[in-house]
């Protein structure tokens, strides 16, 4: 299965989940994406899965991501990529050590998918 397949079928499982569903990206959001440009969205979203979502052991586990304010953030709780609950839950990734580079690059994508898919 490619990448591309995996990340498929990741989505259309998680759209499956009311919560997970209701995520959608506001006007505003959209206006960002366009304005700043895609490339510029994935580097904020290595980022913040390498600043909120690598490390271990995280304190503040389940609160470290908004809501709201960045279109990245909208993603990850529409991906279940939001906290290392929600990875493990959903994607099976250990929460009881640092992510690794494959998987960081893992969750960049499938949120890029999704942001990529709200346009």
């Amino acid at each position: 299965m490619t990448k591309e397949e995996i990340i498929d079928r990741k989505l259309r499982e998680l759209v499956k989940s009311d919560f997970r569903r209701s995520f959608k990206l506001k006007d505003a959001d959209i206006n960002y994406v366009k304005d700043k440009g895609l490339d510029v969205i994935r580097e904020h979203a290595y980022d913040f899965v390498n600043k909120r979502l690598k490390g271990y052991p995280i304190f503040d586990d389940g609160r470290q991501t908004p809501m709201r304010g960045h279109p990245v953030f909208i993603a990850q709780h529409a991906t279940g990529c939001c906290c290392r609950g929600c990875l493990y839950k959903w994607h099976g990734i250990s929460r009881d050590r640092e992510l690794t580079k494959n998987e960081i690059n893992y969750i960049v994508e499938l949120m890029m998918t999704w942001i990529k898919r709200q346009l």
